[in-house]
């Protein structure tokens, strides 16, 4: 095979053709990198991130015509770490591992395995682990039983031309605090999240996926049930009154001086991330609300950490605040050692989260209400919120 069949950061694309000879298997490392050659039959697409990759819902989704596979693995993972974060020999969980399929004409799906906590090392890297789009339009948890979301970047979801969604799903192992973050990317052409059959075959994707590398890695997570249904992300003109909420934004108060009383939600339903937009009672934004958990607190605690524009102290530094003059932080701890949640509420619609008058107040009871409620919901403790 070529070597101009490389790709960027270590990755060699795969072609598989039907009625061709039989395949070719070569191991070869780079820097720390396992790259899977293959030739016409299944074996590309079955060793896809280190065996694990759900090949039934990744072909019910691109079909069974030509492909092409990419394949990334490195680092390592225990499901039972110490309370610093590291096992017996001093190793932190470093997995990642990443494998793409393309199909001609239809479109790819790419899959992301991480093992959390990273150790603090990668703390000052933004990114630390991969996102599900939240800001466009507020994403949606899976339900079922799964720790999951279903996100998209685009601020129409419903569009007939919108095939692209991200989904997550975070196995807990119950161990030592430990998680396994997989994240599925699907983009199909002239496929659309507006079908509700489209949805859930995106979401066995990453579920199938999740229940495979739960065993691989020995996690031991408790795993959800088979997805049949799931939502469309939240638009942002989908805003209704805050009074008559009874998700995410539920028991979150309304604001006179600051003008709240419309919000965006989502069911809140175990979800690793959960969100709550305010706004005025035109739908313009006022506040943003958000509850993080598991490796998704890590990575925000690490990003604000790493920001060194904004006043100190750091949401990693104390159990809640205030950060620059527009934005507090609570927090709370979680059963199994997991990480801390974290929960932020935030002016939105502004560069530096700021307002020239802000109403620290209700910033507070907001995002009070906020948190004891998701808090309660993940089985996680009292949070402890900011004071005057």
């Amino acid at each position: 095979m070529a070597l101009s069949r490389l790709r960027l950061g270590g990755w060699l694309t795969r072609r598989r053709r039907w009625g061709l000879g039989a395949a070719v298997l070569a191991l070869a490392a780079l820097t720390g990198t396992i790259v899977w050659m293959a030739g016409s039959d299944d074996r590309a697409l079955d060793a896809a991130c280190d065996g694990v990759l759900a090949v039934d819902e990744v072909r019910a989704v691109l079909g069974d015509g030509e492909i092409s596979v990419s394949n990334r693995s490195k680092g390592t993972f225990d499901a039972d770490l110490k309370a610093d974060g590291k096992n017996d020999e001093g190793v932190a969980n470093t997995l990642s591992v990443q494998c793409q399929v393309e199909a001609d004409g239809k479109g790819s799906v790419k899959v992301t395995i991480e093992g959390a906590p990273r150790p603090p090392t990668r703390h000052g890297f933004d990114g630390i682990y991969t996102s599900v789009p939240t800001e466009n339009a507020l994403a949606v948890p899976l339900g079922h039983g799964w720790s999951g979301l279903f996100g998209t970047a685009n601020e129409r979801p419903d569009d007939r031309e919108d095939g692209e969604a991200t989904t997550a799903v975070v196995l807990n192992c119950p161990k030592g605090g430990s998680s396994l973050l997989i994240t599925v990317e699907t983009d199909l052409i002239g496929g659309t999240l507006d079908d509700p059959a489209a949805r859930p075959a995106y979401v066995r994707t990453a579920t199938a996926t999740a229940e495979a590398a739960n065993d691989h890695w020995g996690c031991g997570a408790r795993l959800g049930k088979p997805v049949d249904t799931v939502g469309l992300p939240v638009n942002k003109d989908e805003y209704e009154p805050l009074l008559g909420a009874d998700g995410t934004c539920g028991a979150v108060p309304t604001a006179a001086r600051s003008a709240v009383s419309t919000a965006r939600e989502t069911a809140r339903d175990g979800a690793p991330r959960e969100s709550c937009a305010l706004g005025a009672r035109d739908g313009s934004p006022r506040y943003r609300l958000d509850a993080y958990y598991g490796p998704y607190a890590e990575e925000a605690r690490a990003e604000y950490s790493a920001d060194r524009g904004l006043d100190g102290p750091y949401p990693s530094e104390e159990p809640s605040g205030r950060l620059g003059q527009s934005a507090h932080w609570a927090s709370a701890s979680c059963p199994d050692n997991a990480e801390d949640a974290l929960f932020l509420v935030r002016a939105d619609s502004t560069k530096d989260d700021t307002r020239r008058e802000p109403d620290l107040a209700y910033e507070r009871a907001a995002l009070k209400a906020f948190a004891e409620a998701s808090a309660r919901s993940h089985g996680c403790g009292a949070p402890a919120v900011p004071g005057r």
